[in-house]
């Protein structure tokens, strides 16, 4: 039995799908560090094969895949001169099987859920783990339920039934939602593997390894480290990002951290507001609004967790506002043919706001814009009608 542990207490759980938290602290609990040697194994055709050695799972069944990872990281070199930057890269998450970077951790909670004999899964979601997590549960044979906010978006919630799942619109506070999921998956033996869950944190820790592995070792061993920029919502997909770099650093690969930078959209900021009060734990953000509705969270379940590795990593939270974002999501669409959705934008924003860094700028772009095409900036695009004999 997979055991969890606490950053903040150290102390050791048994694995509970259904309360991946720890009862002191409240910080979700993370798969410990393996005390084998580790390394990535170069010549493996797979991600999963690749960074095995770092991923908890016995083995990897590459029936359940669907081909997610090895996105490509792109030189956005127009934009880069406009901004002044030395060197402005993409992460392109959006080349995930479903359009989003929760294709990562979904493909690894599911596998686990298949090892451990579980036949129903579920989660909640703003939109895009909605259609990832529907997904992999059809590629398994496994039932789905999905719980989505009301807001979410028609095509987001049609990603998700398409793929046979359940889905549920709820109205209330999405939160509560996210804690009452754990007493109903523990009820009716549903497995909800939500935005924090210990498995789906370690597969967002691939995309890391990916960066260095593009980047090379010297990248992390100078004077002029990467910023890496990540969309924030709930946490756990910046804290595997970390925890990938902890753990090469850990093996000796690198010799520093790169800077991370986590970005919210200023109409529900409360991780970057608990960042700039210099507070320990984060509070309720109130009446949160914003077009990002991807990352719109007023109480993220990984934020004290997420605060705390920013700040002993040297890293930063920031915000951006809305107009901000509606910029940089056409900038990224119109100067690098790269259209991603509001949530993924606020990267692009967060880097014009804080300026060009000494080392290379990395933004991670996380989600499709063909999901939100509603939310696309109407002044930007040169769309018009006119009769065939007056062309």
């Amino acid at each position: 039995m997979d055991a969890l542990e606490c950053l903040a207490c150290g102390n050791a759980y048994p694995l509970d799908i259904h309360n991946p938290f720890c009862p002191v602290h409240g910080w979700p609990l993370l798969i410990p560090a393996s005390r084998k040697k580790r390394r990535i194994k170069t010549s493996a055709s797979t991600i999963y094969e690749r960074y095995a050695d770092f991923l908890p799972l016995h083995p990897f069944d590459p029936a359940l895949s669907l081909g997610e990872g090895g996105t490509p990281l792109l030189s956005l070199t127009r934009l880069a001169c406009e901004l002044g930057a030395p060197h402005l890269l993409a992460k392109n998450e959006m080349m995930n099987p479903t359009g989003s970077f929760k294709d990562r951790g979904t493909v690894v909670a599911v596998q686990k859920a298949v090892e451990l004999g579980i036949r129903r899964v579920g989660t909640i979601s703003t939109g895009n783990m909605a259609g990832s997590t529907a997904a992999y549960a059809a590629k398994a044979g496994l039932r789905c339920l999905v719980y989505v906010k009301e807001d979410t978006s028609r095509q987001k919630i049609v990603s998700a039934a398409i793929h046979g799942a359940s889905v549920i619109k709820v109205r209330g506070d999405y939160a509560s939602l996210f804690r009452r999921s754990f007493e109903i998956g523990r009820t009716r033996g549903i497995y909800f593997m939500n935005s924090v869950d210990p498995f789906r944190i370690e597969g967002y820790k691939t995309a890391g390894y990916e960066i260095f592995e593009a980047l090379g070792a010297d990248a992390f061993n100078g004077r002029k480290p990467p910023r890496i920029f990540v969309p924030v919502s709930a946490g756990g997909h910046l804290i595997g990002l970390m925890r990938a770099f902890l753990d090469l650093r850990e093996i000796g690969a690198i010799g520093s951290m790169p800077r991370f930078v986590g970005v919210q959209a200023a109409g529900c900021a409360p991780i970057s507001r608990a960042f700039a009060g210099r507070a320990e734990t984060v509070r309720r953000f109130p009446r949160p609004h914003t077009m990002a509705h991807a990352i719109s969270n007023p109480f993220p379940p990984g934020g004290d967790l997420a605060l705390s590795l920013l700040r002993a990593g040297g890293g930063l939270m920031t915000s951006v506002s809305e107009p901000s974002i509606l910029r940089a999501q056409s900038l990224l669409a119109s100067r690098e043919g790269l259209f991603c959705d509001p949530a993924s934008a606020v990267a692009l924003a967060a880097a014009r706001k804080l300026g060009p860094g000494r080392g290379p700028d990395i933004l991670i772009l996380t989600g499709s814009g063909l999901k939100t095409v509603e939310d696309a900036n109407p002044v930007a695009l040169d769309i018009r009608e006119q009769d065939l004999g007056g062309l």
